[in-house]
């Protein structure tokens, strides 16, 4: 059987999991490897053929010769006396956007496996080679993930330096002033700092539309205009004078009277 498969990663990545045997196992679908595996991979292989599953139990070897990944295998059913040898050959090749595999093996067994025609026992080769490829992308997805960020800051000679950014000690990052947030440590534009503490007291607990339309407080607030003597301020003060002084006026004209 030939098959072919499409890895989006680079060559050289692709090689460095294909040469460690351990790797390789955690990319073979439906494999548990055992802990105690030496230099050949022991382990179990759960397969799924024909709306059936057969378990094989073996061990499998992974060399590499003039470029080409071998891998090597046989194993028996778990239950029962059939068994099957595996041999494929895996060739990493650089293609537009990552690597392609090209795939050459054969199978052969008896038992169980031999009760199901070629045509199905090719097309379940094919989806375990497919399934490989596609968990050893994964595998080289989570070793990019692992890489460290840093961020390039030029050093006194101009060169590049990796420098990873942290926080400061109160974990706020220094304002324009030089303070945390934005405030110097005693004045704010030319404020004491008592009424600058008192300024930014206020703004807690306020909306945003609050603080926008709140009238400034301190030197930028607006100074009140006098209170301009108005009408009824007049009248508020005339109108008792003048009722005293018509009662004033009635007792006056009762006297004279009195005396004539």
């Amino acid at each position: 059987m030939e098959h072919e498969v499409f890895v989006p990663f680079p060559v050289g990545a692709v090689r460095r999991v294909l040469s460690d045997p351990a790797r390789v196992a955690r990319c073979v679908p439906g494999l548990q490897q055992d802990a105690s595996s030496g230099a050949a991979l022991t382990g179990r292989l759960r397969l799924r053929i024909g709306g059936s599953t057969i378990t094989y139990r073996g061990e499998m070897r992974l060399t590499e010769r003039d470029g080409s990944y071998e891998l090597s295998g046989e194993g028996t059913e778990a239950r029962g006396s059939g068994t099957v040898t595996l041999t494929l050959s895996a060739q990493p090749e650089e293609t537009p956007g990552g690597t392609r595999l090209s795939c050459t093996g054969t199978v052969a067994g008896v038992g169980r496996l031999a009760e199901f025609d070629a045509k199905t026992a090719e097309s379940v080769a094919r989806r375990l080679l497919d399934r490989f490829g596609a968990a050893l992308a994964e595998e080289l997805r989570e070793d990019a993930a692992e890489v460290p960020v840093v961020s390039a800051k030029p050093d006194g000679d101009g060169a590049g330096a990796a420098e990873s950014v942290e926080p400061d000690g109160d974990g706020e990052e220094d304002g324009p002033l030089g303070g945390a947030g934005g405030f110097e440590d005693d004045v704010l534009d030319g404020e004491p700092l008592a009424e600058a503490a008192h300024a930014r007291r206020t703004m807690i607990g306020r909306s945003a539309e609050e603080v926008d339309h709140a009238p400034p407080r301190g030197r930028y607030a607006p100074v009140p205009a006098p209170e301009a003597a108005t009408g009824t301020a007049v009248l508020r003060w005339a109108a008792p004078a003048a009722a005293i002084a018509l009662a004033g006026a009635v007792v006056v004209t009762r006297a004279f009277r009195r005396r004539r």
